[in-house]
């Protein structure tokens, strides 16, 4: 879109290969930093767009103390740098603010149902932490800003082990492996494809200003299906024989999960456009090129 392009990550959950082919490239810049210590950009700079955290349940699990400091203290480092530049700043925040949802779909008026100590709760908080600070700088400051609440993205680059339910079926049934399904499989996810997840985000970043453009935006697929039937649905995409084997279901494990867009259309104009089977199409594909041939 010919901006340039500054990004900051500490690589604890990324990797470089990532971003190996934007590398070099005359409009970006890479720098390996923690979001949550002082950061010094030089020059003029018009959006902030704060994506930092473990994002995966293994990643915040792994890492509690450091998934509330960047909610915490990487937001507050990164709204500075946008109210230094005057800049238009972006949280990407997340479904799991609802919590254990009371409402389906989830619309951006309900609270949520979070156990704020549980193990989920250092995401979640973490989270509405960030949401609320983010307001606080819109509302003392006057900083144009902007929340989009991110519902399960899957699609190419994912982590083959982040454990992340398609990169796990994905995973498990082009290694003949059996499928884990938590619970009995009939809890609920809506997955939205990463293409339709950026178009939307980008829309939102770039929108004119309004009177609630500042407030959260769900920015996800609606199409819900429960988890036995993405299960399946991958086997069937990946012609795999592996077994569907049940394991407990985790503490505070959402039982459902569907975000209402309405919001979102009527701001943005936008509406996700690819169907969860050219999703876990082109998904199983990068798979297939970056994981060993199964000799099962």
């Amino acid at each position: 879109m010919g901006h340039e392009v500054v990004s900051l990550d500490n690589l604890l959950t990324g990797t470089i290969d990532n971003i190996a082919h934007l590398l070099g490239h005359e409009r970006f810049r890479f720098y390996k930093h923690d979001v949550t210590e002082y950061i010094f950009i030089g020059g003029k700079i018009d959006a902030v767009m704060h994506f930092a955290s473990p994002a995966s349940p293994r990643d915040y699990l792994d890492h509690p103390i450091k998934t509330l400091k960047v909610g915490a203290l990487g937001t507050h480092k990164t709204l500075g740098v946008a109210k230094d530049n005057d800049a238009r700043f972006l949280l990407a925040s997340t479904s799991e603010t609802y919590g254990d949802p009371l409402v389906n779909p989830q619309p951006e008026s309900y609270w949520g149902n979070v156990n704020p100590i549980g193990l989920r709760g250092v995401y979640d908080e973490a989270k509405s932490f960030g949401e609320a600070l983010t307001m606080a700088y819109h509302r003392s400051h006057g900083l144009d800003t902007r929340i989009v609440r991110i519902f399960n993205t899957y699609g190419p680059r994912m982590r083959p082990h982040d454990g992340r339910v398609v990169s796990n079926f994905i995973v498990q049934a082009l290694q003949g492996k059996p499928l884990t399904v938590y619970g009995r499989g009939d809890q609920t996810r809506s997955f939205c494809y990463v293409e339709d997840e950026v178009q939307g985000i980008m829309k939102l970043l770039l929108a004119s200003d309004t009177s609630e453009i500042h407030e959260p935006v769900n920015i996800g697929n609606p199409y819900e299906l429960t988890v036995m039937e993405i299960a399946r649905k991958v086997l069937d995409l990946t012609a795999s024989r592996s077994p569907i084997v049940l394991e407990p279901l985790p503490e505070d494990d959402p039982k459902v999960r569907r975000p209402d867009i309405a919001r979102a259309q009527k701001l943005l104009g936008w509406t996700p456009q690819i169907s969860l089977e050219e999703g876990l199409r082109r998904t199983i594909e990068y798979f297939r090129t970056r994981l060993p041939p199964n000799r099962a």
